[in-house]
């Protein structure tokens, strides 16, 4: 890798000799801001990006790109087929003591919410029956608890597993995963919706847990994105597709208001099929009643009820999941601080990261339930008011998502993108965009020796001259 070289910093103002043992706030900040970002590439190392079936819908992002995995940032890429969990399922290849668990629990606390598609549809020349009757539901409940249970095993490895399976016990030593899903698997099988959820949240029917990162569509780009946020902040991510933009005239010629607060300049739907972490609700609160992602080891019972209360599981839309299925769906009704994150590969660049930071909006159930309609009114959705500074790509709303590089983004609670980028420094990799107070960002001092009146240029020049960290 290199050889070790000694981490120092100085401060603004200058101690005297009776004060040594007392650390500026400004270096406490930039200390703590490097050693959350090296614990982070320090943890990857090693580790293994599961991928369970291969590019889905041509999308860029799930193009796996393995001499990329373990140079820049350590990480081997394991894969198996989609075919492996059916194979597990029909030879009883899973804890099954756990599923019994998982569903007795599902059923109790996860509520079935409305069901939009109709009686019959037509197929291929026939009329094709896509209600299901109490018996299909409950079998498809069955299907995908066991999906949950077995992802999770492929993931982490489970000694409880039954006799004689010793090389599915092991697991993959995977620190984050994805799913293909779309469209082979969905056409038939009910889709991942439920086990992508409640992986990427902060508890499942054994209580309080570290979110498992698990991209759907297998985004492995936006995958890592989480895994990114999930390392430095310890909290669930929300994974959605970076919608629509709205701005405040649209937004009042459709619904008859104009949105004020943070949404005052517009603001962007963020909304997926449902494999959104249930932490995204925003149900959770804090000690002075704010409402909060909390780290998951301050996920108490209180909390969890809330995130289960706030949200329910729609009949997988029959358009997108012919398989069935059931999707997460809630309406972040906080409005909390939050950090925009995208992961790219530009060809003859390399990876770049995107960084917005901003905040949730409440929007009235007016604006709400109107906007909601024209999508999907069965998944999760979160509006989202990045921080403008009146510049490139964060002159106005519609500004940053005309920038953004994929339909794509993770989104976490708090605004880390000071760290994000240290982080980003660290495994020499390009920020492209971002809106961090210039006094919050902090990265090598070598860094100055490629520039110091163009920092992002600056920023790139250093990352191409160093290059990998493992190469």
């Amino acid at each position: 890798v290199g050889s070790v070289r000694c981490v120092y910093e100085t401060g603004h103002e200058v101690q005297d000799r009776d004060q040594v043992t007392e650390i500026p706030d400004d270096v406490k900040e930039k200390l703590l801001r490097f050693g959350r970002a090296a614990v982070a590439a320090a943890t990857m190392r090693g580790k293994s990006y599961l991928q369970i079936g291969s590019v889905t819908m041509g999308i860029g992002g799930s193009i796996m790109d393995q001499d990329f995995m373990e140079e820049y940032l350590g990480l081997r890429v394991e894969s198996v087929d989609e075919v492996e969990i059916l194979r597990r399922m029909e030879e009883g290849i899973y804890d099954h003591e756990a599923y019994e668990k998982a569903l007795t629990w599902t059923k109790e606390h996860c509520r079935e919410g409305r069901d939009d598609n109709p009686e019959y549809v037509d197929f291929l020349g026939e009329k094709r029956r896509i209600k299901f009757t109490p018996e299909e539901k409950e079998k498809q409940w069955e299907f995908t608890i066991k999906m949950y249970c077995i992802i999770k095993d492929l993931i982490q490895g489970n000694q409880n597993l039954p006799a004689g399976f010793e090389e599915e016990k092991v697991g993959h030593n995977a620190i984050a995963a994805g799913f293909q899903g779309q469209r082979q698997w969905t056409d038939h099988w009910p889709n991942c919706d439920y086990p992508e959820a409640v992986l990427n949240s902060s508890f499942d029917f054994e209580g309080p847990k570290e979110p498992m990162v698990f991209a759907t569509e297998n985004d492995v780009l936006n995958g890592l994105g989480m895994l990114f946020m999930e390392l430095l902040t310890n909290r669930a991510q929300i994974f959605a597709d970076v919608r629509t933009y709205w701005s405040p005239e649209a937004c009042e010629r459709v619904t008859g208001q104009k949105p004020d607060g943070v949404a005052a300049n517009g603001f962007i739907h963020l909304i997926n099929s449902g494999a959104t972490a249930l932490d995204g609700s925003g149900a959770c609160v804090d000690a002075k009643g704010n409402h909060v992602m909390k780290p998951f080891w301050e996920m108490n019972d209180a909390d969890i009820k809330a995130c289960l209360n706030a949200t329910d599981w729609c009949r997988a839309d029959y358009e997108y999941f012919r398989g069935g299925g059931y999707s997460s769906h809630f309406r972040c009704k906080a409005e909390m601080p939050v950090t925009m994150l995208r992961f790219n590969i530009v060809e003859g660049i390399g990876p770049v990261l995107q960084i917005a930071e901003g905040w949730t909006a409440d929007l009235p159930d007016e604006i709400h339930n109107t906007i909601d309609k024209r999508t999907d009114p069965t998944w999760p959705t979160t509006w989202f008011c990045p921080r403008l500074t009146g510049q490139g790509a964060f002159t106005d709303v519609y500004s940053v998502m005309a920038n953004w590089g994929a339909n794509h983004g993770v989104t976490v609670y708090g605004h880390v993108g000071a760290d994000l980028i240290t982080l980003a420094s660290m495994l020499r990799i390009p920020v492209t965009m971002h809106n961090v107070p210039a006094e919050k960002v902090y990265r090598p001092h070598a860094w100055a020796s490629f520039g110091t009146q163009d920092q992002q240029a600056a920023d790139y020049a250093a990352c191409k001259q160093y290059g990998p960290l493992y190469r």
